[in-house]
Protein backbone atom coordinates (compact mmCIF):
# COMPACT_ATOMS: atom_id res chain seq x y z
CA UNK A 1 0.00 0.00 0.00
CA UNK A 2 3.06 2.53 0.45
CA UNK A 3 4.46 2.16 -2.50
CA UNK A 4 0.98 3.08 -4.51
CA UNK A 5 0.88 6.21 -2.08
CA UNK A 6 4.41 7.16 -3.43
CA UNK A 7 3.08 6.71 -7.16
CA UNK A 8 -0.01 8.50 -6.55
CA UNK A 9 2.02 11.83 -5.31
CA UNK A 10 4.77 11.36 -8.14
CA UNK A 11 2.33 11.04 -11.53
CA UNK A 12 -1.16 12.66 -9.85
CA UNK A 13 0.16 16.11 -8.92
CA UNK A 14 -2.65 18.77 -8.05
CA UNK A 15 -2.04 22.43 -8.33
CA UNK A 16 -3.26 24.43 -5.26
CA UNK A 17 -3.06 27.98 -4.71
CA UNK A 18 -2.22 28.82 -1.43
CA UNK A 19 -1.87 32.16 0.90
CA UNK A 20 1.95 33.51 0.32
CA UNK A 21 2.15 33.87 4.34
CA UNK A 22 2.06 29.85 4.40
CA UNK A 23 4.93 28.03 3.68
CA UNK A 24 4.52 25.33 1.28
CA UNK A 25 5.54 21.85 2.86
CA UNK A 26 6.97 20.68 -0.78
CA UNK A 27 7.97 23.31 -3.53
CA UNK A 28 7.91 22.48 -6.99
CA UNK A 29 9.62 25.64 -8.51
CA UNK A 30 7.55 28.64 -9.74
CA UNK A 31 4.98 28.51 -11.88
CA UNK A 32 4.10 31.61 -14.66
CA UNK A 33 0.83 32.64 -12.85
CA UNK A 34 0.39 30.59 -9.83
CA UNK A 35 2.44 31.19 -6.35
CA UNK A 36 3.47 28.64 -4.03
CA UNK A 37 2.60 25.90 -5.75
CA UNK A 38 1.98 22.36 -3.70
CA UNK A 39 2.53 18.64 -4.79
CA UNK A 40 0.04 16.85 -2.55
CA UNK A 41 -2.86 19.11 -1.14
CA UNK A 42 -5.66 18.93 1.34
CA UNK A 43 -9.08 20.39 1.49
CA UNK A 44 -8.00 22.60 4.06
CA UNK A 45 -4.83 23.77 2.10
CA UNK A 46 -7.77 24.42 -0.45
CA UNK A 47 -9.68 26.38 2.21
CA UNK A 48 -6.84 29.04 2.92
CA UNK A 49 -7.60 31.31 -0.29
CA UNK A 50 -10.90 32.02 0.83
CA UNK A 51 -9.74 36.15 0.05
CA UNK A 52 -9.00 35.59 -3.32
CA UNK A 53 -12.00 33.32 -4.52
CA UNK A 54 -15.57 32.83 -4.73
CA UNK A 55 -17.70 30.96 -2.06
CA UNK A 56 -18.96 28.95 -4.83
CA UNK A 57 -15.48 28.42 -6.40
CA UNK A 58 -14.19 27.29 -3.30
CA UNK A 59 -16.97 24.63 -2.73
CA UNK A 60 -16.25 23.55 -6.15
CA UNK A 61 -12.63 23.39 -5.87
CA UNK A 62 -13.24 21.57 -2.73
CA UNK A 63 -15.66 19.62 -4.07
CA UNK A 64 -13.05 18.39 -7.21
CA UNK A 65 -10.64 17.56 -4.14
CA UNK A 66 -12.89 15.42 -2.44
CA UNK A 67 -13.43 13.31 -6.01
CA UNK A 68 -9.62 13.12 -6.67
CA UNK A 69 -8.72 11.97 -3.05
CA UNK A 70 -11.82 9.42 -3.61
CA UNK A 71 -10.01 8.60 -6.59
CA UNK A 72 -7.10 7.62 -5.31
CA UNK A 73 -8.64 5.62 -2.41
CA UNK A 74 -10.63 3.49 -4.66
CA UNK A 75 -7.53 2.94 -6.84
CA UNK A 76 -5.78 1.65 -4.10
CA UNK A 77 -8.52 -0.53 -2.67
CA UNK A 78 -8.93 -1.74 -6.31
CA UNK A 79 -4.76 -2.68 -6.67
CA UNK A 80 -3.74 -3.07 -3.50
CA UNK A 81 -6.99 -4.93 -1.80
CA UNK A 82 -8.55 -6.85 -4.59
CA UNK A 83 -5.59 -7.76 -7.06
CA UNK A 84 -6.52 -6.13 -9.73
CA UNK A 85 -4.01 -4.98 -12.52
CA UNK A 86 -3.26 -1.72 -11.98
CA UNK A 87 -3.76 -0.48 -15.03
CA UNK A 88 -7.61 -1.84 -14.77
CA UNK A 89 -7.49 -0.31 -11.44
CA UNK A 90 -6.56 3.22 -12.50
CA UNK A 91 -9.14 3.03 -15.32
CA UNK A 92 -12.00 2.27 -13.34
CA UNK A 93 -11.07 4.55 -10.58
CA UNK A 94 -10.38 7.43 -12.86
CA UNK A 95 -13.60 6.91 -15.25
CA UNK A 96 -16.29 5.78 -12.64
CA UNK A 97 -17.90 9.57 -11.78
CA UNK A 98 -21.38 8.46 -11.08
CA UNK A 99 -19.77 5.58 -9.08
CA UNK A 100 -17.46 7.67 -7.19
CA UNK A 101 -20.08 10.39 -6.36
CA UNK A 102 -22.39 7.51 -4.66
CA UNK A 103 -19.77 6.20 -2.49
CA UNK A 104 -18.89 10.20 -1.28
CA UNK A 105 -22.74 10.46 -0.40
CA UNK A 106 -22.16 7.51 1.58
CA UNK A 107 -19.06 8.49 3.26
CA UNK A 108 -19.91 11.68 3.86
CA UNK A 109 -17.94 15.22 4.45
CA UNK A 110 -15.17 15.05 6.81
CA UNK A 111 -11.59 16.39 6.90
CA UNK A 112 -9.82 13.76 5.45
CA UNK A 113 -11.83 11.78 2.46
CA UNK A 114 -9.26 9.61 1.07
CA UNK A 115 -8.50 8.14 4.59
CA UNK A 116 -12.70 7.75 5.08
CA UNK A 117 -13.18 6.45 1.57
CA UNK A 118 -10.37 3.81 2.71
CA UNK A 119 -11.86 2.96 5.83
CA UNK A 120 -15.39 2.27 4.11
CA UNK A 121 -14.01 0.05 1.58
CA UNK A 122 -12.25 -1.85 4.34
CA UNK A 123 -15.36 -2.34 5.98
CA UNK A 124 -18.27 -2.56 3.09
CA UNK A 125 -16.87 -4.18 -0.05
CA UNK A 126 -18.43 -2.44 -2.93
CA UNK A 127 -19.47 -4.50 -5.95
CA UNK A 128 -16.79 -3.80 -8.35
CA UNK A 129 -19.16 -4.56 -11.68
CA UNK A 130 -20.22 -1.20 -11.11
CA UNK A 131 -17.53 0.89 -11.83
CA UNK A 132 -16.03 -1.29 -14.04
CA UNK A 133 -19.45 -0.74 -16.69
CA UNK A 134 -19.36 2.50 -16.33
CA UNK A 135 -15.35 2.81 -17.44
CA UNK A 136 -16.48 0.84 -19.97
CA UNK A 137 -18.53 3.81 -21.36
CA UNK A 138 -21.73 2.19 -20.56
CA UNK A 139 -24.65 4.70 -18.43
CA UNK A 140 -26.11 3.05 -15.11
CA UNK A 141 -29.11 2.66 -16.75
CA UNK A 142 -27.57 0.91 -19.54
CA UNK A 143 -25.62 -1.72 -17.44
CA UNK A 144 -28.11 -2.18 -14.31
CA UNK A 145 -29.67 -5.18 -16.27
CA UNK A 146 -26.22 -6.29 -16.77
CA UNK A 147 -25.11 -6.71 -13.60
CA UNK A 148 -24.51 -10.47 -12.27
CA UNK A 149 -26.90 -11.52 -9.99
CA UNK A 150 -24.69 -13.27 -7.23
CA UNK A 151 -20.81 -11.81 -8.07
CA UNK A 152 -19.80 -8.63 -6.37
CA UNK A 153 -16.10 -9.32 -7.12
CA UNK A 154 -14.31 -8.45 -10.93
CA UNK A 155 -11.74 -11.39 -10.35
CA UNK A 156 -14.65 -14.25 -9.88
CA UNK A 157 -15.34 -13.35 -13.62
CA UNK A 158 -12.38 -13.84 -15.06
CA UNK A 159 -13.79 -15.13 -18.37
CA UNK A 160 -15.27 -11.71 -18.59
CA UNK A 161 -12.21 -9.73 -17.81
CA UNK A 162 -10.03 -12.30 -20.05
CA UNK A 163 -12.19 -11.14 -23.14
CA UNK A 164 -11.94 -7.44 -22.02
CA UNK A 165 -7.85 -7.69 -22.35
CA UNK A 166 -8.34 -9.18 -25.63
CA UNK A 167 -10.23 -6.21 -26.37
CA UNK A 168 -7.81 -3.72 -24.95
CA UNK A 169 -4.87 -5.31 -26.44
CA UNK A 170 -6.23 -5.68 -29.98
CA UNK A 171 -6.82 -1.83 -30.11
CA UNK A 172 -10.14 -1.08 -28.10
CA UNK A 173 -10.51 1.86 -25.91
CA UNK A 174 -12.03 0.76 -22.40
CA UNK A 175 -14.65 2.89 -23.10
CA UNK A 176 -16.04 1.87 -26.25
CA UNK A 177 -16.53 -2.08 -24.89
CA UNK A 178 -19.30 -1.50 -22.70
CA UNK A 179 -21.24 -0.96 -26.21
CA UNK A 180 -19.70 -3.93 -27.35
CA UNK A 181 -20.65 -5.67 -24.40
CA UNK A 182 -23.84 -4.66 -24.31
CA UNK A 183 -25.07 -5.24 -27.78
CA UNK A 184 -23.39 -8.69 -28.33
CA UNK A 185 -23.03 -10.47 -24.41
CA UNK A 186 -23.12 -13.19 -25.72
CA UNK A 187 -19.44 -13.16 -27.73
CA UNK A 188 -18.16 -12.28 -24.18
CA UNK A 189 -19.28 -15.60 -23.07
CA UNK A 190 -18.17 -17.74 -26.34
CA UNK A 191 -15.97 -20.23 -26.45
CA UNK A 192 -12.35 -19.47 -25.73
CA UNK A 193 -10.83 -17.95 -28.99
CA UNK A 194 -14.13 -16.76 -30.97
CA UNK A 195 -13.70 -13.12 -30.55
CA UNK A 196 -10.08 -12.96 -32.05
CA UNK A 197 -10.48 -15.22 -34.73
CA UNK A 198 -14.22 -12.85 -35.73
CA UNK A 199 -11.81 -9.99 -35.55
CA UNK A 200 -9.06 -11.96 -37.84
CA UNK A 201 -11.81 -12.89 -40.06
CA UNK A 202 -12.97 -9.24 -40.67
CA UNK A 203 -9.35 -8.39 -41.54
CA UNK A 204 -9.35 -11.49 -44.17
CA UNK A 205 -11.75 -9.17 -45.83
CA UNK A 206 -8.79 -6.95 -46.56
CA UNK A 207 -9.36 -4.85 -43.81
CA UNK A 208 -6.57 -3.40 -41.64
CA UNK A 209 -6.87 -3.54 -37.57
CA UNK A 210 -8.20 -0.17 -37.07
CA UNK A 211 -10.52 -0.17 -39.31
CA UNK A 212 -11.92 -3.46 -37.80
CA UNK A 213 -11.71 -1.53 -34.37
CA UNK A 214 -13.58 1.05 -35.85
CA UNK A 215 -16.43 -1.03 -37.50
CA UNK A 216 -17.07 -2.84 -34.38
CA UNK A 217 -17.15 -0.24 -32.54
CA UNK A 218 -20.07 1.46 -34.79
CA UNK A 219 -21.94 -1.97 -35.01
CA UNK A 220 -20.62 -4.78 -32.43
CA UNK A 221 -23.43 -7.13 -34.21
CA UNK A 222 -20.49 -8.01 -36.90
CA UNK A 223 -18.78 -10.22 -34.73
CA UNK A 224 -22.24 -12.36 -34.46
CA UNK A 225 -23.27 -11.79 -37.92
CA UNK A 226 -20.01 -12.03 -39.61
CA UNK A 227 -20.14 -11.87 -43.35
CA UNK A 228 -23.81 -11.69 -43.62
CA UNK A 229 -24.00 -8.85 -41.86
CA UNK A 230 -25.14 -5.77 -44.00
CA UNK A 231 -21.68 -3.83 -42.74
CA UNK A 232 -19.51 -6.51 -44.65
CA UNK A 233 -21.60 -5.94 -47.33
CA UNK A 234 -21.45 -2.45 -47.44
CA UNK A 235 -17.76 -2.31 -46.92
CA UNK A 236 -17.11 -5.03 -49.54
CA UNK A 237 -19.52 -2.84 -51.75
CA UNK A 238 -16.95 0.04 -50.87
CA UNK A 239 -14.07 -1.49 -51.56
CA UNK A 240 -14.92 -2.29 -55.18
CA UNK A 241 -15.43 1.17 -56.04
CA UNK A 242 -11.54 1.99 -54.43
CA UNK A 243 -12.71 2.86 -51.19
CA UNK A 244 -9.31 2.71 -49.24
CA UNK A 245 -9.20 1.80 -45.01
CA UNK A 246 -8.24 5.42 -44.19
CA UNK A 247 -11.76 6.43 -45.20
CA UNK A 248 -13.57 4.41 -42.89
CA UNK A 249 -11.21 5.48 -39.88
CA UNK A 250 -11.67 9.14 -41.20
CA UNK A 251 -15.15 9.46 -41.91
CA UNK A 252 -17.29 7.45 -39.54
CA UNK A 253 -18.16 9.58 -36.25
CA UNK A 254 -18.55 7.29 -33.05
CA UNK A 255 -21.24 9.97 -31.83
CA UNK A 256 -23.33 8.77 -34.96
CA UNK A 257 -25.30 5.69 -36.22
CA UNK A 258 -25.71 4.84 -40.15
CA UNK A 259 -27.96 2.04 -41.33
CA UNK A 260 -25.58 0.08 -43.34
CA UNK A 261 -28.85 -1.48 -45.18
CA UNK A 262 -29.93 1.68 -46.70
CA UNK A 263 -26.23 2.60 -47.52
CA UNK A 264 -25.46 -0.73 -49.45
CA UNK A 265 -29.15 -0.10 -51.03
CA UNK A 266 -27.85 3.89 -52.15
CA UNK A 267 -24.57 2.55 -54.01
CA UNK A 268 -26.56 -0.21 -55.76
CA UNK A 269 -28.92 2.31 -56.65
CA UNK A 270 -26.50 4.83 -57.78
CA UNK A 271 -24.72 2.26 -59.91
CA UNK A 272 -28.30 1.11 -61.70
CA UNK A 273 -28.57 4.75 -62.07
CA UNK A 274 -25.27 4.89 -64.09
CA UNK A 275 -22.46 5.64 -62.12
CA UNK A 276 -19.12 3.57 -62.92
CA UNK A 277 -16.92 2.40 -60.26
CA UNK A 278 -14.11 4.95 -60.57
CA UNK A 279 -16.37 7.81 -60.98
CA UNK A 280 -18.40 6.54 -57.49
CA UNK A 281 -15.18 5.65 -55.76
CA UNK A 282 -14.15 9.56 -56.54
CA UNK A 283 -17.25 11.32 -55.51
CA UNK A 284 -17.35 9.29 -52.35
CA UNK A 285 -14.26 9.76 -51.32
CA UNK A 286 -14.15 13.55 -52.12
CA UNK A 287 -17.95 14.19 -50.49
CA UNK A 288 -18.35 11.79 -47.90
CA UNK A 289 -21.30 12.91 -46.65
CA UNK A 290 -23.17 12.56 -49.90
CA UNK A 291 -23.23 8.40 -48.39
CA UNK A 292 -22.57 8.69 -44.57
CA UNK A 293 -24.97 11.89 -44.23
CA UNK A 294 -28.31 10.30 -43.18
CA UNK A 295 -26.98 7.20 -44.82
CA UNK A 296 -27.45 8.26 -48.14
CA UNK A 297 -31.01 8.87 -48.20
CA UNK A 298 -30.95 12.20 -49.09
CA UNK A 299 -28.88 12.19 -51.57
CA UNK A 300 -31.42 9.92 -52.99
CA UNK A 301 -34.38 12.62 -52.29
CA UNK A 302 -31.48 14.93 -54.41
CA UNK A 303 -31.85 12.90 -57.27
CA UNK A 304 -35.89 12.43 -56.72
CA UNK A 305 -36.36 16.32 -56.58
CA UNK A 306 -34.08 16.98 -60.03
CA UNK A 307 -36.10 14.17 -61.66
CA UNK A 308 -39.14 15.74 -60.70
CA UNK A 309 -38.19 18.98 -62.26
CA UNK A 310 -37.15 17.19 -65.63
CA UNK A 311 -34.04 16.31 -64.99
CA UNK A 312 -32.02 13.70 -67.39
CA UNK A 313 -30.24 11.08 -66.36
CA UNK A 314 -26.90 13.07 -67.88
CA UNK A 315 -27.81 16.29 -65.75
CA UNK A 316 -27.73 13.93 -62.77
CA UNK A 317 -24.56 12.96 -63.54
CA UNK A 318 -23.26 16.41 -64.46
CA UNK A 319 -24.57 17.73 -61.30
CA UNK A 320 -22.18 14.52 -58.98
CA UNK A 321 -19.09 15.19 -61.73
CA UNK A 322 -19.12 19.07 -60.61
CA UNK A 323 -20.25 18.56 -56.95
CA UNK A 324 -19.72 21.42 -54.85
CA UNK A 325 -17.78 21.61 -51.72
CA UNK A 326 -20.65 21.50 -49.47
CA UNK A 327 -22.66 18.97 -47.22
CA UNK A 328 -25.63 17.42 -48.94
CA UNK A 329 -28.10 18.47 -46.19
CA UNK A 330 -26.96 21.70 -46.78
CA UNK A 331 -27.40 21.41 -50.46
CA UNK A 332 -30.72 20.29 -50.08
CA UNK A 333 -31.35 23.08 -47.92
CA UNK A 334 -29.81 25.32 -50.21
CA UNK A 335 -31.99 23.68 -53.43
CA UNK A 336 -35.18 24.12 -51.00
CA UNK A 337 -34.48 27.84 -50.13
CA UNK A 338 -33.19 28.85 -54.10
CA UNK A 339 -36.99 27.61 -55.04
CA UNK A 340 -38.58 29.29 -52.46
CA UNK A 341 -36.65 32.69 -53.79
CA UNK A 342 -37.40 31.59 -57.30
CA UNK A 343 -41.10 31.32 -56.99
CA UNK A 344 -40.86 34.78 -54.85
CA UNK A 345 -39.98 36.56 -57.59
CA UNK A 346 -42.86 35.35 -59.69
CA UNK A 347 -40.23 33.52 -62.56
CA UNK A 348 -42.26 31.19 -64.72
CA UNK A 349 -42.53 27.74 -64.15
CA UNK A 350 -40.52 26.49 -66.57
CA UNK A 351 -38.16 28.66 -66.09
CA UNK A 352 -37.63 27.27 -62.77
CA UNK A 353 -37.16 23.49 -63.85
CA UNK A 354 -34.80 24.75 -66.81
CA UNK A 355 -32.52 26.21 -63.47
CA UNK A 356 -32.88 23.02 -62.11
CA UNK A 357 -32.22 20.82 -64.69
CA UNK A 358 -29.17 23.05 -65.61
CA UNK A 359 -27.46 24.70 -62.67
CA UNK A 360 -28.49 22.57 -59.36
CA UNK A 361 -24.98 22.58 -58.79
CA UNK A 362 -25.30 26.59 -58.46
CA UNK A 363 -28.59 26.48 -56.63
CA UNK A 364 -27.47 24.02 -54.27
CA UNK A 365 -24.19 25.40 -53.63
CA UNK A 366 -24.82 28.88 -52.23
CA UNK A 367 -27.72 30.56 -49.26
CA UNK A 368 -29.79 33.33 -51.03
CA UNK A 369 -30.76 36.32 -49.18
CA UNK A 370 -34.50 36.90 -49.06
CA UNK A 371 -36.54 38.05 -51.59
CA UNK A 372 -36.94 41.63 -50.42
CA UNK A 373 -33.01 41.97 -49.25
CA UNK A 374 -32.12 41.22 -52.70
CA UNK A 375 -34.69 43.50 -54.59
CA UNK A 376 -33.95 46.75 -52.47
CA UNK A 377 -30.30 45.82 -52.61
CA UNK A 378 -30.10 45.24 -56.35
CA UNK A 379 -32.87 48.36 -56.81
CA UNK A 380 -34.92 46.36 -59.75
CA UNK A 381 -37.82 44.93 -59.97
CA UNK A 382 -39.08 40.98 -59.78
CA UNK A 383 -39.39 40.84 -63.90
CA UNK A 384 -35.91 42.25 -64.78
CA UNK A 385 -34.38 39.88 -62.06
CA UNK A 386 -35.94 37.14 -63.65
CA UNK A 387 -34.32 38.07 -66.82
CA UNK A 388 -31.02 38.41 -65.52
CA UNK A 389 -30.58 34.90 -63.21
CA UNK A 390 -31.72 33.42 -67.04
CA UNK A 391 -29.31 35.29 -69.08
CA UNK A 392 -26.60 34.40 -66.24
CA UNK A 393 -27.67 31.86 -63.36
CA UNK A 394 -24.08 32.75 -61.80
CA UNK A 395 -25.49 35.75 -60.66
CA UNK A 396 -27.46 34.21 -57.96
CA UNK A 397 -23.90 33.17 -56.16
CA UNK A 398 -23.44 37.05 -55.52
CA UNK A 399 -27.05 36.94 -53.68
CA UNK A 400 -25.81 34.63 -51.20
CA UNK A 401 -26.11 35.37 -47.78
CA UNK A 402 -22.55 37.28 -46.28
CA UNK A 403 -21.85 38.26 -49.85
CA UNK A 404 -22.11 42.17 -50.48
CA UNK A 405 -24.71 43.41 -53.64
CA UNK A 406 -23.61 45.48 -55.66
CA UNK A 407 -26.60 47.99 -57.39
CA UNK A 408 -27.63 47.32 -60.92
CA UNK A 409 -27.64 50.41 -63.17
CA UNK A 410 -31.49 51.10 -64.50
CA UNK A 411 -32.21 50.29 -67.94
CA UNK A 412 -31.89 53.62 -69.98
CA UNK A 413 -35.60 52.91 -71.25
CA UNK A 414 -36.82 51.88 -67.51
CA UNK A 415 -34.90 55.36 -65.87
CA UNK A 416 -36.72 57.50 -68.43
CA UNK A 417 -40.02 56.38 -67.54
CA UNK A 418 -39.37 56.17 -64.46
CA UNK A 419 -38.46 59.83 -63.95
CA UNK A 420 -41.36 60.93 -66.22
CA UNK A 421 -43.82 59.50 -63.49
CA UNK A 422 -41.90 61.48 -60.77
CA UNK A 423 -41.90 64.71 -62.46
CA UNK A 424 -45.92 64.23 -63.06
CA UNK A 425 -45.54 63.48 -59.25
CA UNK A 426 -44.13 67.18 -59.02
CA UNK A 427 -40.43 65.89 -58.50
CA UNK A 428 -38.07 68.74 -59.30
CA UNK A 429 -35.53 67.48 -61.69
CA UNK A 430 -31.77 66.58 -60.80
CA UNK A 431 -33.23 67.50 -57.21
CA UNK A 432 -31.71 65.27 -54.61
CA UNK A 433 -35.15 64.08 -53.90
CA UNK A 434 -35.83 62.94 -57.21
CA UNK A 435 -32.63 60.89 -57.37
CA UNK A 436 -32.78 59.00 -53.78
CA UNK A 437 -36.77 58.42 -55.34
CA UNK A 438 -35.24 56.91 -58.46
CA UNK A 439 -33.03 54.99 -56.56
CA UNK A 440 -35.71 53.48 -54.14
CA UNK A 441 -38.69 52.88 -57.35
CA UNK A 442 -38.79 49.81 -58.78
CA UNK A 443 -40.74 48.56 -61.40
CA UNK A 444 -42.02 50.32 -64.96
CA UNK A 445 -43.48 53.57 -64.98
CA UNK A 446 -47.25 51.62 -65.64
CA UNK A 447 -46.67 49.26 -62.75
CA UNK A 448 -46.22 52.79 -60.77
CA UNK A 449 -49.10 54.88 -62.37
CA UNK A 450 -51.50 51.47 -61.70
CA UNK A 451 -50.26 50.96 -57.70
CA UNK A 452 -50.77 55.53 -57.67
CA UNK A 453 -54.60 55.33 -59.20
CA UNK A 454 -55.13 52.08 -57.07
CA UNK A 455 -54.43 54.22 -53.87
CA UNK A 456 -56.24 56.76 -55.56
CA UNK A 457 -59.13 54.24 -55.87
CA UNK A 458 -58.78 53.18 -51.94
CA UNK A 459 -60.10 56.86 -51.00
CA UNK A 460 -57.08 58.90 -50.74
CA UNK A 461 -57.11 62.42 -52.40
CA UNK A 462 -54.80 62.26 -55.23
CA UNK A 463 -52.76 65.51 -53.74
CA UNK A 464 -52.50 63.54 -50.69
CA UNK A 465 -51.02 60.14 -52.69
CA UNK A 466 -48.26 62.50 -54.12
CA UNK A 467 -47.55 63.53 -51.11
CA UNK A 468 -47.29 59.83 -49.55
CA UNK A 469 -44.70 59.29 -52.61
CA UNK A 470 -42.79 61.95 -52.33
CA UNK A 471 -42.30 61.03 -48.40
CA UNK A 472 -41.76 57.15 -49.19
CA UNK A 473 -41.23 56.10 -52.55
CA UNK A 474 -41.18 52.71 -51.85
CA UNK A 475 -44.65 52.36 -51.24
CA UNK A 476 -45.39 52.56 -55.20
CA UNK A 477 -42.94 48.91 -55.44
CA UNK A 478 -45.67 47.00 -54.01
CA UNK A 479 -48.50 45.41 -56.29
CA UNK A 480 -52.06 46.71 -56.18
CA UNK A 481 -53.06 43.68 -53.70
CA UNK A 482 -50.56 44.11 -51.13
CA UNK A 483 -51.36 47.33 -50.74
CA UNK A 484 -55.24 47.19 -50.67
CA UNK A 485 -54.66 44.37 -48.15
CA UNK A 486 -52.68 46.82 -45.82
CA UNK A 487 -54.96 49.89 -46.10
CA UNK A 488 -58.26 47.59 -45.65
CA UNK A 489 -56.45 45.99 -42.29
CA UNK A 490 -55.48 49.48 -40.89
CA UNK A 491 -58.60 50.97 -41.45
CA UNK A 492 -61.34 48.51 -41.71
CA UNK A 493 -59.86 46.26 -38.99
CA UNK A 494 -57.72 49.02 -36.50
CA UNK A 495 -59.84 51.67 -37.33
CA UNK A 496 -57.26 54.15 -38.30
CA UNK A 497 -58.69 57.30 -40.39
CA UNK A 498 -56.91 57.47 -43.97
CA UNK A 499 -55.27 60.23 -42.45
CA UNK A 500 -53.31 58.70 -40.11
CA UNK A 501 -51.71 56.97 -43.04
CA UNK A 502 -51.10 59.78 -44.66
CA UNK A 503 -49.70 61.45 -42.24
CA UNK A 504 -47.09 58.34 -41.96
CA UNK A 505 -47.06 56.65 -45.34
CA UNK A 506 -44.11 54.58 -44.29
CA UNK A 507 -46.63 52.64 -42.51
CA UNK A 508 -47.46 50.83 -45.86
CA UNK A 509 -43.93 49.98 -46.31
CA UNK A 510 -43.66 47.91 -43.61
CA UNK A 511 -43.56 44.14 -43.03
CA UNK A 512 -47.59 42.93 -43.09
CA UNK A 513 -47.16 40.65 -39.97
CA UNK A 514 -45.04 43.50 -38.05
CA UNK A 515 -48.21 45.86 -38.71
CA UNK A 516 -50.46 43.34 -37.42
CA UNK A 517 -48.46 42.20 -34.76
CA UNK A 518 -47.57 45.78 -33.25
CA UNK A 519 -50.82 47.31 -33.67
CA UNK A 520 -53.04 44.94 -32.52
CA UNK A 521 -51.45 44.85 -29.46
CA UNK A 522 -51.50 47.96 -29.09
CA UNK A 523 -55.24 48.04 -29.81
CA UNK A 524 -55.53 45.16 -26.68
CA UNK A 525 -53.10 47.63 -24.58
CA UNK A 526 -55.92 50.55 -25.59
CA UNK A 527 -58.46 48.33 -23.80
CA UNK A 528 -56.90 47.52 -21.10
CA UNK A 529 -56.56 50.84 -19.91
CA UNK A 530 -52.86 51.17 -20.22
CA UNK A 531 -52.42 53.64 -22.76
CA UNK A 532 -54.37 56.30 -24.97
CA UNK A 533 -54.20 56.65 -28.73
CA UNK A 534 -50.89 57.25 -30.15
CA UNK A 535 -49.79 58.19 -33.93
CA UNK A 536 -48.69 55.12 -36.20
CA UNK A 537 -45.46 56.29 -36.69
CA UNK A 538 -44.78 55.92 -32.71
CA UNK A 539 -45.93 52.08 -32.48
CA UNK A 540 -44.14 51.21 -35.92
CA UNK A 541 -41.11 53.10 -36.32
CA UNK A 542 -38.87 52.17 -32.99
CA UNK A 543 -36.95 48.75 -32.81
CA UNK A 544 -38.14 45.51 -31.74
CA UNK A 545 -36.57 46.25 -28.14
CA UNK A 546 -38.00 49.63 -27.75
CA UNK A 547 -41.01 48.59 -28.36
CA UNK A 548 -41.38 45.45 -25.98
CA UNK A 549 -39.83 48.07 -23.51
CA UNK A 550 -41.70 51.10 -23.13
CA UNK A 551 -45.13 49.03 -24.68
CA UNK A 552 -45.37 45.50 -24.14
CA UNK A 553 -43.60 45.40 -20.36
CA UNK A 554 -46.14 48.47 -19.67
CA UNK A 555 -48.81 45.68 -18.44
CA UNK A 556 -47.96 42.75 -16.25
CA UNK A 557 -49.59 39.98 -18.58
CA UNK A 558 -47.77 42.42 -21.53
CA UNK A 559 -45.08 39.79 -22.25
CA UNK A 560 -47.34 37.09 -22.17
CA UNK A 561 -49.77 38.25 -24.72
CA UNK A 562 -47.23 39.93 -27.03
CA UNK A 563 -45.99 36.17 -27.42
CA UNK A 564 -49.27 34.85 -28.29
CA UNK A 565 -50.12 37.29 -30.90
CA UNK A 566 -46.56 36.57 -32.38
CA UNK A 567 -47.25 32.81 -32.22
CA UNK A 568 -50.43 33.62 -34.10
CA UNK A 569 -49.79 35.69 -36.63
CA UNK A 570 -46.24 34.18 -37.59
Amino acid sequence: MYHIKNLKNSIFIRWVVVDLSKKPIFSSGSQPGVQNPRVYSTKAACKSNNGSKSDDENVGLSYRVDCREAEDALLDYLHSTRSLQFIDAENISRNSPRFLEKLLERVGKGENIGQSVSRFLRYHPINEFEPFFESMGLEPCEFSTLLPRKLMFLSDDSVLLERYHMLCQYGFAPNKIGKIYKEVGEAFRSNDGFLLSRLHDLQDLGLDQSTVVKLVGLCPSVLIEGENSDVVKAVLELKTIRIANDWFVEHLSDEKSYNWKHMLEVLWFLKEFGFKNEHLGRLTHKHPTILLQDSGITTISVIIILLKFGASKNNILSLFSQFPDTKIRDFVSNLRRSYKFLTGIEMDVDDIGKLFCSYPHILGSCTLKGVKTSLNCLNVGKQRLCEIIMNNPEVLQNLAIGSKITPLPSSRRCTIERTKFLLDMGFVENSTEMERALKRCRGKAKELHERFNCLVNIGFDPKDVTEMVKSSPQIVNQSKVVLEIKVDFLVNVLGYPLSAITGYPSSLSYAMEKVKLRCMFHKWLKEQGATNDIALSTILACSEKQFIKEKVKRHPKGVEVYEMLKRQIY
